[in-house]
């Protein structure tokens, strides 16, 4: 990743982060405010792996091969590269799981970090072998750092146990009517939790593990917890969890890896917990539908995702939202996807809708996580598996592989000038009201972030193939309105009550509007 401007990275972190008098960061003790941060969508979210964060790769085959001489990532190495993400902007550090993974029916030659093998062993491939310490002590040291450069940290708890587990610990699982565990849909490695007993009371003893987790995560001092397919265990097991983790440190922020439109995938064992139980069982935020984004073709789809979220959190009176997961570890990368013009519209909806903004390490300089080893044969395995599964176009989380980051150094330039924009219109775009705006062609979104004077009008070609011209219809505009371009390619024509643009395929543009109330 190339690094971003430390100033600016520290000065946006400030903005969007700053809490009481803790802003000599070494002179006061922490004290999280993750959860007001979040619900206030004022967290910008940066995810990394520390199994590849800080990996170095000397040979440039893009898997880590200790035996050749290249750097596993540690949480040792990944400390030192805390500085580049303060330079991203971010206020906020998301850890892919971090817990002992299972080596049984495993995918990949390191086995996928969400096979969780323990409740409260940190992973011993993420250990500095040369650094006296025990992992815990690494990992605990790399928390106080983040803490130390004022970025919160979110921890990822896997939903499932891996095969090794279930072997170890079956009355934790559910078993079919073959007395067999159960694999949730094609999660080959993992079994399913049974997180509910057959009167349908809580079952303690998975409850009490889980609990074991949250005890770890607080002495380890992360911030928050990102609770993987929640919906998979029922309101009861959540309210109990997330109430007994609140006594301890009421700020703790709780995700949902939740949307109101994803399918259950175990069905047949398992009741499907809606998004709002999960918020009233305490759970400050989900996904939306957001990683459905890249199938949208239609304007009034697009407004339909804002409306559902925006329904949900007006039914919680504000007090619970959602983040932009357009492109997270499950979904392609949006190089990928869509190309430069579908990144950059990633990367603007990130910073201009009403949510908090979540960013996938190697995003900023548009990594493809297309690997030269994928599903190739390895020479060497610490699982079962003896080859390099990968998901094409996703980070690696099933092998030890290189630090993201991609070659595409000009997006990170595109990137800051988002993230700066976001700390100067952050009274209209943390604050300010959402208000769809029509246009002439179905296959064009438009929208506002208000205040009482002024507005950030943010318009997108959903037509992958065509480019548009067309008319964003704002009654109050007129010819002489001040019309301040952000991002475009082709200057818009004003006229009285619209905006004429003309946009190409997957091409988002943004506007200043001064001095023009819109309602």
């Amino acid at each position: 990743m190339k690094k971003i401007n430390f100033t600016w990275g520290l000065l946006l972190a400030l903005i969007f982060g700053a809490s009481g008098g803790n802003m000599a960061a070494n002179a006061y003790p922490w004290i999280n405010d993750l959860r007001t941060l979040f619900t206030s969508n004022k967290s910008i979210i940066y995810t990394i792996n520390i199994r590849s964060f800080g990996a170095v790769d000397k040979n440039g085959n893009d898997i880590i091969e200790p035996w050749l001489g290249d750097t596993p990532g540690s949480f040792v190495n990944a400390k030192a590269r805390l500085d580049d993400i303060v330079g991203t902007g971010a206020n906020t550090i998301y850890l892919l799981p971090i817990t002992k993974v299972g080596k049984l029916k495993a995918l990949g030659t390191s086995g996928s970090l969400y096979a969780m093998d323990s409740f409260n062993e940190i992973n011993p491939q993420l250990d500095d072998k040369n650094d006296p310490r025990e992992v815990f002590a690494e990992a605990r040291d790399f928390i106080q750092a983040a803490h130390n450069k004022r970025l919160r940290v979110i921890l990822d708890m896997p939903s499932c146990g891996s095969y090794d587990m279930s072997l170890e610990k079956p009355e934790l699982f559910i078993k079919d009517k073959h007395g067999n565990t159960v694999t949730p849909a094609d999660w080959t490695d993992v079994r399913l939790f049974k997180a509910q007993n057959s009167d349908g009371s809580v079952n303690k003893d998975l409850l009490d593990n889980y609990k074991k987790f949250a005890d770890m995560a607080l002495s380890l001092g992360v911030d928050g917890i990102r609770a993987d397919v929640a919906a998979i265990k029922p309101y009861e097991f959540w309210r109990d969890f997330i109430t007994y983790v609140r006594k301890s440190n009421p700020q703790f922020m709780f995700l949902a890896e939740a949307s109101p439109s994803w399918s259950n995938p175990a069905k047949d064992y398992v009741n499907y917990t809606s998004v709002e139980d999960l918020l009233r069982a305490g759970f400050d935020g989900y996904y939306g539908n957001w990683a459905d984004f890249k199938n949208v073709t239609k304007a009034k789809d697009f407004h339909k995702m804002v409306e559902a979220d925006k329904k949900i959190v007006d039914q919680f009176e504000g007090k619970k939202t959602t983040i932009a997961s357009f492109a997270t570890h499950d979904q392609q990368s949006p190089i990928v996807t869509g190309g430069e013009d579908y990144w950059n519209m990633v990367l603007w909806l990130n910073v201009t809708l009403p949510l908090n903004s979540y960013f996938l390490d190697g995003f900023i300089t548009g990594d493809s996580y297309i690997y030269q080893y994928e599903n190739q044969k390895a020479q060497k395995t610490f699982t079962d598996d003896n080859q390099y599964f990968v998901h094409r176009g996703q980070m690696d989380i099933f092998n030890a592989s290189k630090r993201p980051g991609g070659k595409k150094d000009k997006l990170s330039e595109k990137y800051l000038t988002a993230l700066k924009f976001k700390y100067w219109a952050k009274k209209m775009l943390i604050e300010g009201r959402y208000i769809p705006l029509k246009t002439s062609n179905p296959s064009v979104f438009a929208y506002a972030r208000a205040d009482e004077t002024d507005a950030v009008v943010v318009i997108g070609n959903l037509d992958t193939k065509n480019e548009i011209i067309t008319n964003v219809y704002i009654p109050k505009l007129k010819a002489t309105s001040f019309v301040s371009p952000v991002v475009m390619i082709e200057p818009p024509v004003t006229k009285n009550g619209k905006l004429s643009v003309n946009l190409k395929p997957y091409e988002i543009q943004v506007f200043m509007l001064s001095k023009i109330s819109i309602k």
